[in-house]
């Protein structure tokens, strides 16, 4: 496989964003998650800090309407923007990963396409960010109920199939049974099985 574009997405605090880190830098491959907000940011001349304001945030219905296929919501915009970008890379040819941003099934049509998505136990997640946000567990597992809320909000919006579904990844993976590091070791043994066929 000449090109390869790796999907990963995942459940608040399952360590996602840290296993797609990992395995860009692995594979030697660039990475856009948060790097898509500076990029749209540079084309549109709008801060990267109104743009994440808006991203990954499904548009507020009342106030919002499309005409003629235009939306006049930020968040739509927002999003269609992010999709035609990563698609662009895909038909450069480029190799890459993708954190999100419904990329599962936005590039699904390209047989280069790896997609994953990374879950965890409730109790694991909990600990994992009241480690890394430094928080009591009340609050932990409020903000991965609310986060995990707000994606499937999001992804069920620009997709027809459900946020997490397995039908819609080549393998998902439950990180609380391996650890991060078990976890991107075997997702990195796939990946290269995948990139020699």
């Amino acid at each position: 496989m000449s090109q390869v574009i790796i999907s990963v997405g995942r459940e608040f605090g399952s360590g996602g964003r840290v296993i797609a880190e990992e395995l860009a830098k692995r594979l030697d491959l660039p990475i856009y998650d948060r790097h898509l907000i500076t990029e749209i940011a540079n084309k549109t001349g709008m801060s990267a800090e109104e743009i994440e304001k808006y991203n990954e945030v499904p548009k507020t219905r009342i106030i919002s309407r499309r005409v003629r296929g235009f939306s006049n919501s930020i968040e739509d915009n927002i999003a269609e923007m992010q999709f035609n970008f990563i698609r662009e890379k895909a038909e450069s040819g480029e190799s890459f990963v993708v954190v999100g941003r419904c990329s599962e099934s936005k590039l699904r049509d390209f047989k280069c396409l790896i997609s994953l998505f990374i879950l965890g136990d409730m109790d694991a997640k909990i600990k994992r960010v009241m480690e890394v946000y430094d928080m009591n567990e009340a609050d932990a597992k409020a903000f991965i109920e609310k986060k995990d809320k707000k994606r499937k909000r999001y992804h069920n919006y620009h997709v027809h199939m459900h946020w997490g579904d397995s039908r819609l990844y080549d393998l998902s993976i439950n990180s609380s049974r391996l650890g991060i590091e078990g976890t991107i070791n075997m997702l990195e043994k796939y990946i290269r099985a995948r990139m020699e066929k």
